[in-house]
Parts: structure tokens; C-alpha cells; sequence
């Protein structure tokens, strides 16, 4: 008998990307596949308070998976989980070996005797139990002892060790294996479950595997097809069966476990985003919890620096929860970044006095029409001002950034350019200027109220009004395609709509268009020279 268990929680894990929606033939096709690979554990899903959807991996009782196993197998342990206090056992069955065997229960820092007794009322009407330690890097040696000493008294099937917020290293596994060996009864089996914020999942996985090995004791090992989990993702079953076929004799049949990806997970790779980036690696860095890293990338598009200013500002315990009304006002505090303005602000006002302006936004079209563009400049001798973004076919009076990607974008790809046109910042690229800069606070140039209410060519015209201007000319304010290289004059400027709602986008941009035509103070008039979708 092998001293090792392959656990895939696709279903479960997966379940926050799609929030549980995965659909009939996915549940049943995955289940049928993974048994059929000889995964030794799967999690179907999660126990919830609430009525069963057909389609959907949360369950309110376990009949409700009975008609998604196709063959309900003996060598095979079929298991949900539940949080520790969101669910009510009280609605729990007793066991029937239909359909679920074994219930795995999450519990925080600091909760693990709660979780216990919820795990003695699900032991009592038949079920095997697991226990999930949420975020083990964060207890202390003694508070591990006291986590084992429990355990020991309850003698669950297995305790996991949980990188929460994928921020473990070697040296930490093997801290907190080594209590846990050394404290918990050897008939406790030591489980691992990793997050790939560090792109360290896998190989973290391993080591795990080489010691439990070398402690001859018996470990279960969490993964997901393609890694599929919120955020960066966990250890991939692809890699964690091959590697234990390779070195441990793990018997798994890796066929299913390839027909399992290309016929079922296809769909969610093309549909849905996990997996390792330089957000969830912040999250990895200052174990954060990865709802923080979603509210700054849904809410405001956040940069990876800002990101990474913002998380470090927080308390050790504000990063391990979410509150979203702390983090605005910690987005707000990193980005208002005040400064004395009030001489740029005469100095441009008195600049762009009766001058005609022309505003040249990164829109294809200043490629498209550039023609017509060069006609104007020539018959109106404007001042021109790049918006975000340099393209070195125009020359420019002025560059006006909102972004800090853009910005360092231009000052290493145009340097030349870059360095010697004077420059508009906003505050929150920058607070002390240098050679050929003015820095303009950023609350005069935004207004908050859209998801994206920092779009460059909105924040120049909100300037241009408060510098008491009349009339503005505007190129290159295209409006955006589907394709991002049908959109941009330069195809290799940072992106910053990472979601690819390019429609959406659109509407929200017309929206705050009008709301600036509706307010504005001084600018009366606003003349396309290009083709533009808002032009309304």
C-alpha cells in the first residue's frame, strides 16, 4: 500500500472562477476522468447553504452529487469541503456511501477548535474528515504544537498545510513539517495545498513529496487541472501525477488526465484568467489576500509599483483579510500624492493662452490620417500635446502622462523625444519634478465614478478646462477595437485594458465624455480631426 494520495479539487478550487458554473457534462466528465486516472482523492465541490443548481459544484446536501457520478468507484475517496462556519451540519444526512465520503473543513488562524467540533458532528453521522489549516505559514511554532495536540485528540483522516497566499518557501515547509511530524499521532496523515503566486507551486509540491518520503509517512497532495484556482492558481495535476509516476511508482494514468484537459478545461482556459502574474506575485510577497489584488485590478486598474506601494502599506493583519473602504482610501492616499501645482498651473495657463491646441491621443488613426493631421498642423501652427504616449512621427510641444507605465514606456523607448519636450505628470507618476516637467496634483485632472475614469484623453481635457481654455482640437481619440493592435498608432504601448471589454470600455468612455461636455467650465467647443466613436 503506497503512503501517498493524489487529491485533484478542480471542481472545488475551480469553483471561484467559475463560480461553481462548470455545467453538467464538465462535473460528471471530470469526476469520470480523474477516477479513471487513478486519483486516489476528489474533491467534488463544496457543502453550502443553499439549494443545489444543476450545473453547479456547490452542493447543499450529498445526494445532490449522486447524479454526476457516472461510476461511483471503491478505490476512490469522493470528498466536499465546507467552511468551518458556513455551513450548517445540522442539514447533513447521514452517511449512505452514495455519493460523498469524506467532507474536508477550512478553518483560520486561531479556529481550529471550532473547526474540530464542527468536524466531530460530521464524523458522527458517518463521514471521514480532513482538516484545512488556512494560512499555516502565519502560526507560530507553539501555536502549531497546540494545532497538533488537538488533532491528536480528534484523529482526523489528514491536516493540510495551506499556503494561503502562495508566500511559502522551502525553509517554511520544512518548518512546519518537521513540527507537524514530530507532534501529530503518525495514523494523521500530513496533507500539502499550494498556491502559485511565486510560481512556486509545483516545486514546492515536491519538496513536500521528498520529505514526507524520507519521514516514511503517509502525505496527500493537492492540485488542479491546469492549476485551475483563484488567483495564481495552485500546483497542476498534470505535473504532481507525473512527477509522482517518475520518482514514487504513482501508477496514475496520465491520459485521463490529459483527455480531462482538452476535452473539458479547454472551455475555462479560453474563458476565464488564472494562474501566476506580477499581481498574485505581490500577494505571494506580502501574503495578501488575493481578493485586495482583484479590487485594485477590477476597481482601478492598478500598476504593478502603485500595487505593491499600496499592499506594503497595510498592516500584516489588513493584508490576511479583505476591506475594501481601507483599501480605497489607500489607493487614494498612494495616488493624490499632493503637491504645490499652483506655478505650473499659472505657468501653462499663461502658455496656452489664445494658442489653438491639439491634443494627439495614441489612436491608429494618427497612422491612418496622419495626412490630415499634418494639413492642420501646418495650417493652425497648434501646440501640440502627446497624450500618453509618444509616436515619433509628430513633433510635440508637450507630453501629457497619466500613467506610470506609459510614461516609462516612452522615457525608454523615445528617449530622445521623451527628454526634450517638456512634460505634464500627474501626481501620482511623480511629486518632485526635474528638467522640462511640470507635475499637476491628479485630483485636477480626474473624477472618479467609472472603472476606468483615469483614461488619459478625459483627465487632458478636465486639465485643459481648469487652465480656462475655450476650444480644443482633438486626433487619435478612436475608440478602441477588439483587437488591441487595431487600436494603438504604436502596437507595443502598455496595455491598460487588461480585460479585453473593449464595447464596455467604449460606452464607459462616451459616458464620462458627456459628463465632461456637460461640465466643463471654459471649453465650449471640442473638434474631432480624426474619426472618432465619440464624437456624439
Amino acid at each position: 500500500m503506497r503512503s501517498f494520495s493524489l487529491l485533484d479539487c478542480t471542481l472545488r478550487d475551480g469553483a471561484y472562477i467559475t463560480d461553481s458554473r462548470f455545467g453538467t457534462p464538465a462535473i460528471k466528465g471530470i469526476i469520470k476522468k480523474m477516477q479513471d486516472a487513478g486519483a486516489d482523492i476528489i474533491e467534488c465541490g463544496w457543502l453550502k447553504d443553499k439549494e443545489h443548481e444543476e450545473g453547479s459544484s456547490f452542493y447543499h446536501i450529498p445526494s445532490d452529487l449522486e447524479q454526476y457520478l457516472i461510476e461511483k468507484r471503491n478505490d476512490v475517496l469522493y470528498a466536499v469541503m465546507i467552511d468551518w462556519d458556513r455551513y450548517d451540519v445540522k442539514n447533513l444526512p447521514e452517511y449512505d456511501g452514495k455519493s460523498v465520503d469524506a467532507i474536508r473543513v477550512v478553518f483560520p488562524l486561531g479556529k481550529h477548535r471550532e473547526g474540530i467540533l464542527v468536524g466531530k458532528e460530521i464524523r458522527s453521522k458517518g463521514y471521514r474528515v480532513f482538516f484545512q489549516a488556512a494560512n499555516t505559514l502565519a502560526y507560530s511554532d507553539t501555536e502549531l504544537i497546540d494545532l497538533a495536540n488537538c488533532m491528536n485528540e480528534f484523529l482526523p483522516e489528514s491536516l493540510s498545510v495551506v499556503d494561503t497566499f502562495g508566500a511559502m518557501f522551502e525553509e517554511d515547509v520544512d518548518r512546519i513539517v518537521d513540527i507537524l511530524d514530530r507532534e501529530l499521532k503518525t495514523e494523521i496523515k500530513i496533507g500539502f495545498h499550494a498556491h502559485n503566486n511565486q510560481q512556486l507551486a509545483f516545486s514546492l509540491s515536491a519538496h513536500f513529496i521528498e520529505i514526507m518520503e524520507s519521514l516514511g509517512r503517509s502525505y496527500v497532495v493537492d492540485s488542479t487541472l491546469c492549476g485551475m484556482g483563484r488567483g495564481a492558481g495552485n500546483a497542476t495535476t498534470e505535473l504532481v501525477a507525473s512527477y509522482l509516476n517518475r520518482k514514487h511508482n504513482g501508477g496514475y494514468d496520465l491520459d485521463c488526465v490529459m483527455d480531462a484537459i482538452d476535452v473539458y478545461m479547454q472551455e475555462f482556459m479560453e474563458k476565464y484568467n488564472w494562474g501566476y502574474s506580477t499581481p498574485y506575485f505581490i500577494a505571494g510577497m506580502y501574503q495578501c489576500h488575493v481578493n485586495n489584488i482583484a479590487y485594485l485590478l477590477n476597481n482601478h486598474r492598478t500598476n504593478s509599483k502603485d500595487m505593491r506601494n499600496i499592499i506594503e502599506s497595510l498592516s500584516q493583519e489588513d493584508r490576511r483579510k479583505y476591506d475594501y473602504d481601507l483599501l480605497e482610501e489607500k489607493y487614494i492616499e498612494n495616488q493624490d500624492r499632493l503637491v504645490d501645482d499652483e506655478s505650473g498651473i499659472r505657468e501653462l495657463k499663461k502658455i496656452f493662452e489664445d494658442k489653438e491646441i491639439l491634443m494627439l491621443c495614441p489612436g491608429r488613426s494618427l497612422y491612418d490620417e496622419k495626412e490630415i493631421i499634418e494639413d492642420f498642423i501646418k495650417e493652425h501652427s497648434p501646440v501640440v500635446i502627446g497624450v500618453n504616449a509618444i509616436i515619433p512621427e509628430y513633433k510635440y510641444d508637450y507630453l501629457f502622462f497619466v500613467n506610470h507605465a506609459r510614461y516609462e514606456y516612452a522615457s525608454q523607448v523615445h528617449s530622445l523625444i521623451f527628454n526634450n519636450v517638456e512634460k505634464i505628470l500627474l501626481s501620482n507618476i511623480k511629486t518632485i519634478k526635474e528638467n522640462k516637467e511640470i507635475i499637476v496634483n491628479y485630483n485636477r485632472a480626474v473624477k472618479r465614478g467609472w472603472e476606468h475614469f483615469d483614461n488619459a484623453a478625459i483627465c487632458c481635457l478636465r486639465l485643459m478646462d481648469k487652465l480656462h481654455l475655450k476650444s480644443i482640437n482633438v486626433a487619435g481619440f478612436d475608440g478602441f477595437k477588439h483587437q488591441y493592435n487595431e487600436s494603438y498608432a504604436d502596437t507595443s504601448l502598455p496595455s491598460l485594458n487588461p480585460d479585453n471589454k473593449w464595447d464596455e470600455l467604449n460606452d464607459e468612455i462616451k459616458d464620462m465624455f458627456r459628463d465632461f461636455k456637460k461640465s466643463a467650465k471654459h471649453i465650449s467647443k471640442i473638434s474631432f480631426i480624426t474619426d472618432s466613436i465619440f464624437d456624439i
